[in-house]
């Protein structure tokens, strides 16, 4: 079938885009690249379209299906948008995407090079051919520009030869290959669909997992969004995949996605709603319970998909406060230990598996942990970690939250700090930064977790950048027992720079202690209970700058036709599954799955997280605005210039 034909047909409404398709995702190198290989008459490659009856069937966009039969894109649809784009010069109704990527493309005549506009380099020069614009207007719209010209008259023809073979591409023939049948289930359909994509623009696993149930129920991403938003209000981030997950265990009970093939629009609908009570109950257990109350301290995300079966099969009603603080022992160690943080479905599947049976399930998943670990007691060397991104973080937030930690000005303890936005305990150096620099210590040295403290935000500006040897001094004398409440070593002789080591030595000593304590009390039932707090779900947050940052360029991503990326990656030893870095947010499949690099942006972290991610094989940026032009370039092959004002 001719290109023109497919383009007149996708304009009647013959041919559509199934709705379990992704969006468009070429950037301006491959539309390039596709009309470089038509114009020399390059084969492109065959579409591959399910002809379907018209009545039913799940379609992209606003369009109308043409009566009777449709055929829907499975393979071609970034050839077909391409050229959709260019020959009409807007983009088809069942577009979703980043339309720049197809913009302005232009053609140079005597180079014979397409390249997309570009003012500084094509403004007054008529060498330079706007395609669009040539194929809807004709080679007669060009002539004038160099008919009876003497310094274009030896080339002319030749000029209007790579003119015509540019709008005659509208009549090259594309093989059309169709999958019909009664028997052609969707099902069916989207397996073919994933494995003729396997070598093109990828989808995640949950991607792939939503074909069907998006196929049969369009709104189920805009469903399963609706709770994200809900909860990213509270100051917390949770991927589609997470969600998708928590839902494939509570419908399943297993971990892999392929099981959600047998899971009809009704029983996911009902999954959904499930899993999202099931989020929301655990967040406000883990906040009121533990005090992790935003994003930066919930560790272990990946064991929400286990928590969420567990609560669900108790239809949300936990045998007594025992059994409640057994599974928040168990939560806190997954995190500590990094119990998801490699081979996550399989060992994922392994510990469901534990819990099948009601009785004993978490003494069960207990011992797990214990036969992997071989003890479950933290040494002063386990805080040995440094950075905000360190497993022991959350950890040491937690403890501020529950250990009756106190604040240095006030002498109120920091557990009665009620949640809101102004209630946010910000992170404290006990001994500053710059005076730890001044003084020779390194940087994982200076950012060790054992040199984090949180206080109010009032108290934290305060204090500042005083020296530990004064300030200490000086809150210890109005509330004697307010600095010993931090796990502060109480020699005066620890509070001074030269003897930084020591201090965190003994003040390791002091966590590891009062950390096994309350773990302890957990296990067996002795923590007292929380003063009743409001629920953690139904709060306003307000975001610390540099997360309102990340969120916002994770924004701006998605609106160029890009993924999400995922905030506080965990780059772990393929090998150990220990913790190597964290990552601001990162793209580990890049910003065009499995197309691009890894990608992670990195802001105000050491150089060893640098060299982390340099091998591990990341493109990091240290910037915002280097990371955007990044997109522009290279992804999306934007050629965005400033004309710079004359000096």
């Amino acid at each position: 079938m001719r290109i023109s034909t497919v383009l007149d047909q996708i304009d009647i409404g013959s041919i559509a885009l199934p709705e379990f398709q992704r969006g468009y995702v070429w950037n301006r190198d491959q539309v390039r690249a596709l009309m470089q290989s038509l114009y020399r008459r390059f084969p492109v490659g065959s579409l591959l379209v399910w002809t379907t009856r018209s009545e039913g069937a799940s379609t992209r966009g606003d369009g109308t299906v043409a009566p009777g039969v449709v055929k829907l894109l499975l393979d071609g649809q970034q050839r077909m948008t391409s050229l959709y784009g260019i020959i009409r010069g807007r983009p088809p109704k069942f577009f979703d995407g980043n339309a720049e990527a197809f913009s302005s493309l232009h053609f140079n005549v005597d180079r014979e090079e397409f390249a997309f506009f570009s003012p500084l380099k094509m403004k007054d020069d008529p060498l330079w051919i706007d395609v669009t614009e040539l194929m809807q207007k004709g080679l007669g719209a060009f002539m004038p520009r160099f008919m009876g010209k003497a310094e274009f008259e030896p080339a002319v023809s030749s000029y209007f030869d790579r003119l015509n073979s540019i709008f005659s591409i509208r009549d090259i023939d594309l093989h059309i290959e169709e999958v019909t049948g009664e028997d052609k289930t969707v099902d069916l359909v989207v397996d073919i669909f994933n494995r003729v994509n396997s070598g093109g623009t990828k989808l995640s696993k949950g991607d792939l997992a939503l074909a069907k149930i998006c196929a049969e129920w369009p709104d189920a991403r805009d469903e399963m969004k609706k709770r994200r938003q809900k909860w990213r209000r509270a100051g917390f981030h949770f991927k589609l995949e997470l969600l998708l997950r928590c839902i494939t265990t509570i419908l399943t009970g297993e971990a892999f996605f392929a099981k959600l093939g047998d899971v009809d629009t009704a029983r996911f609908r009902d999954g959904l709603e499930r899993a999202a009570r099931a989020v929301d109950a655990l967040l406000n257990l883990i906040g009121a319970r533990l005090g992790l109350d935003h994003d930066r301290v919930l560790g272990s995300r990946y064991s929400f998909p286990l928590m969420a079966r567990y609560f669900d099969e108790r239809k949300f009603r936990l045998a007594d406060p025992r059994e409640r603080d057994q599974l928040l022992y168990w939560y806190v160690h997954t995190f500590l230990w990094g119990r998801y943080a490699g081979s996550t479905e399989t060992v994922l599947n392994q510990d469901l598996a534990l819990i099948e049976q009601a009785d004993g399930a978490l003494e069960r998943l207990i011992a797990e942990l214990r036969r992997n670990r071989g003890d479950l007691r933290l040494q002063p060397n386990d805080f040995l970690g440094w950075s905000k991104g360190a497993r022991f973080y959350p950890l040491l937030y937690m403890m501020t939250r529950v250990g009756k930690a106190k604040d240095w000005e006030t002498g109120n303890e920091l557990s009665m700090h009620l949640l809101g936005k102004l209630s946010r305990l910000e992170v404290h150096h006990v001994f500053p930064k710059d005076l730890l620099y001044k003084h020779g210590y390194s940087r994982p040295e200076v950012n060790a977790i054992a040199n984090f403290t949180f206080l109010t935000q009032e108290t934290n500006l305060l204090v500042s950048n005083r020296d530990p040897a004064e300030y200490l001094e000086h809150f210890g004398a109005k509330h004697s027992d307010a600095i010993r409440s931090h796990w502060i070593p109480m020699d005066r002789r620890l509070w001074r720079v030269e003897n930084y080591r020591e201090f965190l030595d003994a003040r390791r000593a002091l966590l590891a202690q009062a950390a096994n304590d309350f773990l302890y009390g957990l296990l067996a039932g002795a923590v007292p209970e929380p003063a009743a707090m409001p629920p953690i779900v139904d709060r306003d947050v307000a975001v610390v700058p540099e997360d309102d940052l990340l969120m916002a360029i994770n924004e701006w991503v998605v609106e160029q036709g890009l993924p999400e990326g995922e905030f506080l990656y965990e780059l772990t030893d393929p090998n150990s599954g220990e913790a190597v870095a964290v990552f601001d947010l990162a793209w580990p499949d890049g910003l065009q799955a499995g197309l691009s690099e890894p990608v992670a942006l990195l802001i105000d972290e050491p150089g060893e997280t640098h060299d982390a991610a340099n091998r591990a094989g990341f493109r990091f940026f240290t910037d915002i605005e280097t990371f955007r032009a990044y997109v522009h370039q290279e992804i999306l092959a934007s050629e965005e210039e400033v004309e710079r004002p004359a000096a």
